[in-house]
């Protein structure tokens, strides 16, 4: 990546300029020096101390509190700064400085890796002191040489490799490096290279339970040139003491597809890393995005207990999943409720929530996961541009952002499949005639701003039966969890007996999750009570005509059903007046005018992902 000139100039003078004074003040001075810098970065640096939280916690599970997980961010800044401050030290490191501060464990493994006589490929990630393990190998006597990728800093990068090749260190730069690598490992010399941060080039190998992306030249050159891959890991005892653990020579599986081969063996170098890791977590540089390329994604719903919300974070999450899908990534969605506005760990890179009592816990979990953030509806009092996408109905006077996106109604998942599957599922669980002619009945229940009242639903009532009879028609009805007592007994004692009644599902007695779809799905005509934005969204969604029977609604809910009857997605009338609309309807044959706001939703996913 360039960078800019002036900004590698500075860089590289304040580097010659420190460099001499760091290596004059006592080592251990130095070192307690770097830990306060990397403290007071642990403060200034937000946006990587972000991206480390969350790596930590997504690696190392939801085992440590939050105290625990800050003080082992804090610790990696501590160790990190140390790490870095070494690189001053190279000038120093000799012999003499690897037999007092550096304990070497397991360095038969890499004679043993010589004895074999194809090379050693010497295998490591970013953790620990990693620029002192690169010139080990020269000066313990090993022919080594270190492959690397060319960095921004022109100047700072020549200077370190200055650096290396003072200490014996041979350098095989990483653009058309291969012919110096193949030539190293056939003079059985050692190699450098490492095992992470394998970016869009990368293999997709678990790490931590989740697919990432990690290099796999290392274990192609081996299976081709038959070198001994050794994994090494760094860790800091204390100050300036190191220890370095050098593994045994890795047994590479040759089977007969490549693909497989090299998959199969880079999972096993991982694992052994993820182990090293576990144990020593505080090294890692865990300030990338180590899962940004991965192929599995977790999409969280929060929910809070109310139906009609799940009903819409629920279409939004199977619209992500399919865009997902489509560009070879698994999605998995997760719904969990939230109760009493706690939530439990939980992993994920999507977080999805509608209504505005749970917004905050949105932005807490996609903060924590460093995930997307997409909340519908109005986000309570928090700005929009807190989120990465806003789905707001044009009745609450969305701003114009370019992270929001306007619908004419709620979201839902009616679409032909999705009927077609419903109305099966109904039609086999009660035994219905698909083939018949049923008009729909949806009833809701009270709210603070409605009230559903006797005389309104006796009206409906007469109006559904006398239809019936008149056009030969059965119905089919559902209450919700939100109808009153009364209400239900009422419908009850007109519709048990009555012979059209073809269903009769009391929500709050036994209900299945297919009923409204299958009732939707198997009618010709609907006819819903005016409360629910969500249940009108969902039948106005259906290719079916739609009837809402007028009720007293307040202004905001008023404009909502005004537009839709303006856009011809529904039909709004008088009690009285039912059976009159729908022999209209069944006359005339209008066209039927769909909601359908799932097209502006998906291009605005897109732009997400």
């Amino acid at each position: 990546m360039k960078k800019n000139s002036s900004t590698d100039y500075l860089a590289y003078i304040l580097f010659k300029l420190i460099a001499p004074v760091i290596r004059r003040l006592p080592l251990n001075f130095s070192l307690f020096l770097a830990r306060r810098l990397g403290e007071l970065f642990y403060y200034l640096d937000v946006k990587h101390k972000a991206v480390a939280r969350a790596n930590i916690r997504n690696a190392l599970g939801t085992s440590l509190s939050a105290q625990g997980l800050s003080l082992l961010t804090k610790e990696f800044y501590r160790t990190f700064a140390q790490n870095l401050f070494e690189v001053f030290f190279i000038p120093l490191f000799n012999k003499e400085y690897i037999h007092k501060y550096i304990r070497i464990e397991g360095l038969e493994h890499i004679e043993e890796g010589f004895k074999r006589g194809k090379g050693v490929i010497l295998l490591s990630v970013h953790a620990g002191s990693w620029e002192f393990s690169n010139i080990i190998c020269a000066i313990l006597g090993f022919p080594f040489s270190l492959f690397i990728r060319e960095q921004g800093f022109s100047r700072l990068n020549n200077l370190l490799n200055e650096y290396r090749r003072q200490k014996g260190c041979k350098i095989i730069q990483r653009q058309n490096g291969i012919r110096g690598l193949i030539r190293a490992l056939k003079n059985n010399e050692a190699i450098g290279m490492t095992a992470d941060q394998g970016g869009k080039s990368g293999t997709l190998v678990k790490f931590f339970a989740k697919n990432a992306s990690m290099p796999s030249g290392a274990i192609k050159l081996a299976l081709r040139y038959d070198a001994a891959v050794i994994p090494v890991f760094y860790t800091r005892i204390k100050g300036p003491y190191l220890k370095i653990f050098v593994s045994p020579v890795i047994n590479m599986k040759k089977r007969a597809n490549l693909g497989d081969d090299i998959k199969e063996n880079l999972q096993e170098v991982v694992q052994i890393f993820e182990r090293y890791i576990s144990r020593y977590p505080k090294e890692y540089l865990w300030t990338y995005k180590i899962w940004k390329y991965s192929d599995e994604k977790n999409i969280l719903i929060l929910s809070d207990n109310k139906i009609g919300h799940l009903r819409q974070s629920e279409a939004v999450a199977y619209l992500l999943k399919d865009l997902l899908e489509e560009k070879g990534r698994q999605a998995r969605i997760n719904t969990v409720e939230v109760k009493n506005k706690k939530l439990s760990g939980e992993r994920c890179d999507f977080v999805i929530s509608c209504g505005a009592s749970i917004t905050a816990i949105n932005l807490a979990v996609s903060r924590e996961n460093l995930a997307k953030s997409i909340v519908i509806m109005r986000p309570s009092i928090f700005s929009v541009r807190r989120f990465d996408l806003v789905i707001m109905p044009k009745h609450d006077h969305p701003p114009r952002r370019r992270n929001v996106v306007v619908t004419e109604g709620a979201l839902n998942l009616i679409d032909q499949n999705y009927l077609r599957e419903q109305a099966q599922a109904l039609s086999t669980n009660y035994e219905l005639r698909t083939t018949n002619y049923y008009i729909g009945l949806l009833i809701g229940g009270n709210t603070k701003d409605f009230r559903l009242e006797k005389g309104t639903i006796l009206e409906v009532i007469k109006q559904v039966k006398s239809v019936s009879e008149s056009n030969n028609a059965d119905i089919l009805i559902s209450t919700s969890r939100r109808t009153h007592p009364d209400t239900e007994n009422l419908i009850k004692s007109e519709f048990k007996d009555y012979p059209r009644c073809k269903l009769l599902v009391i929500a709050n007695e036994q209900n299945f999750p297919f009923t409204v779809g299958g009732i939707l799905g198997l009618s010709k005509v609907v006819i819903v009570s005016a409360e629910s934005i969500s249940m009108i969204s969902e039948a106005a969604s259906s290719s079916r005509y739609i009837i809402v029977f007028k009720s007293k609604v307040n202004p905001r809910h008023n404009s909502f059903l005004n537009h839709l009857a303006k856009q011809g997605y529904i039909r709004l009338c008088a009690p009285s007046r039912i059976s009159a609309l729908i022999d209209e309807l069944q006359r005339k044959q209008p066209k039927i005018n769909i909601l359908n706001d799932r097209l502006k939703v998906v291009e605005a996913l897109k732009r997400i992902i």
